[in-house]
């Protein structure tokens, strides 16, 4: 019914503004029907399987899992990466992938399928899932809805992460359909996009993605790499896209690293977690609460969700121990991030009315800061959308820190386990070049990276559970 429907708002009797229109609606049913069923069958086993990978990540992280530590608490994980292609169509001049990875055959699907059967054995349902690569754009479409739609069954939130060369309105109304919760589209200086030379004018280029993605029920995120190049215009970036927050909700700031098969090596010592802060905070046209919530290791990444009102953007949490009592007293709460914001705000609106001292709690908090950002109200009507702040700092691969490892939130799901995705840029080729045995055709054959010829059998080997 929902595929024939689907096929139905495709077709060309319908013009691009219905058939967006249509397609976010039935999406949004459809989101309905699908969180109501999938509420009703989580049965005990995956609940203990959720419960068992919390309690593991409560003991890997130690000494950081703190009161307002977001990892243990409404997840085992941050987000896993699945690499479903090495190849891409840009050549970064930071880019993390190995000199080999464009001579690399895309993994069989059916060892896509096991590793996203694996991922929620180590990390449960709920868990969020990168597909990514390479750019993951360069997959057979077919088999890219395939993936998508495997992980939304496994009850794994998919996010596709590309640098939309590739995208068009049809392949995202087509991966809305297949259940993608997230696009994250990656834009900057790092990419030599021919006629750009810099961030401002690679704006453009962001507000095509933006319109390109404008209605659907996604999370959009944007990704930029910080380095010297462009570290004076995160500012202005900010702002861009604070004046686009009625469609972007995340934005992710990546320092630079000397990994993989970039070029520019190591960073300067003008970009650090806490300078790139500072950028954001000036874009903002406030200081942010960067310390209100945290998400793994402090070294390796800072977050604060923000309202943005009037061109501004102002802390949603601030205060490390209110975050930490609401985490405690919420935990149990989870929505999936197709829901709008009042959807999810209603939900935790009535769950409050269950523990009325939060309503007090809530009003008591929220009033004062209200009423301080009144004019910026006001001046927008009313108008304000949420949109987070993301800083990560990923490591060198010649400077691994083991306690930061350790306490990742960053994983990416290779043959034989997830693994910090630090650890695996650093050696990429031992896990993208060596050939694993794989599931074919209830044969068990060897698939060689380099080799572009039908996988070898294998005998006496025992087939993956």
């Amino acid at each position: 019914m929902r595929k024939s429907f689907v096929s139905i708002l495709s077709g060309s009797s319908f013009t691009p503004a219905w058939r967006a229109s249509l397609l976010t609606r039935c999406s949004d049913f459809w989101l309905r029907l699908e969180l109501f069923r999938r509420a009703s069958i989580v049965d005990a086993t995956e609940m203990h399987t959720v419960a068992g990978a919390i309690a593991r990540t409560r003991e890997r992280m130690g000494k950081f899992f703190t009161k307002n530590q977001i990892l243990g608490r409404k997840g085992s994980i941050g987000c896993v990466s699945l690499e479903i292609s090495q190849r891409c169509n840009i050549d970064c001049s930071l880019c993390y992938l190995s000199p080999s990875s464009n001579d690399v055959t895309d993994l069989p699907i059916q060892e896509v399928f096991r590793r996203l059967d694996e991922i929620k054995k180590h990390f449960g349902v709920g868990t969020n899932v990168q597909i990514s690569g390479g750019d993951p754009t360069m997959r057979d479409r077919g088999e890219l809805m395939q993936i998508v739609r495997y992980t939304r069954e496994l009850g794994l939130h998919p996010a596709l992460f590309t640098n939309g060369i590739r995208c068009d309105r049809e392949m995202l109304e087509e991966l809305v359909t297949n259940g993608l919760s997230d696009i994250a589209f990656h834009v900057d200086l790092t990419q030599g996009r021919k006629g750009f030379s810099t961030e401002r004018e690679l704006n453009k280029i962001r507000s095509q993605y933006i319109e390109m993605v404008r209605g659907l029920p996604l999370m959009v995120v944007f990704n930029t790499t910080v380095h010297e190049e462009n570290f004076s215009e995160i500012p202005n970036l900010v702002r861009f896209f604070i004046e686009n927050a009625d469609v972007v909700g995340f934005v992710s700031f990546q320092l630079q690293a000397d990994t993989g098969r970039g070029v520019l090596g190591k960073r300067k010592e003008l970009i650090s977690l806490e300078s790139v802060k500072g950028k954001i905070d000036q874009g903002a046209g406030n200081p942010l609460g960067w310390d209100g919530i945290r998400v793994g290791h402090p070294k390796c990444h800072s977050y604060v969700p923000t309202l943005a009102v009037n061109g501004k953007a102002f802390s949603l949490i601030d205060d490390p121990d209110l975050a930490g009592d609401f985490l405690n007293d919420f935990e149990h709460m989870t929505h999936d991030r197709r829901e709008s914001l009042g959807v999810i705000a209603f939900r935790y609106l009535v769950e409050a009315f269950k523990q009325p001292s939060w309503l007090v709690r809530g009003l008591k908090y929220y009033l004062p800061r209200l009423w301080e950002i009144r004019r910026e109200i006001i001046a927008s009507r009313g108008k304000a959308n949420k949109i987070s702040f993301f800083v990560q700092n990923f490591m060198d691969a010649g400077h691994l820190d083991p306690e930061r490892i350790n306490a990742c939130s960053f994983m990416i799901m290779t043959p034989e386990g997830p693994l910090s995705m630090c650890a695996h840029n650093a050696k990429r080729d031992d896990y993208i070049l060596r050939p694993i045995p794989v599931v074919e055709e209830k044969e068990i054959v060897m698939f060689y990276p380099l080799k572009r010829k039908k996988p070898a059998p294998v005998e006496n080997y025992e087939v993956p559970v």
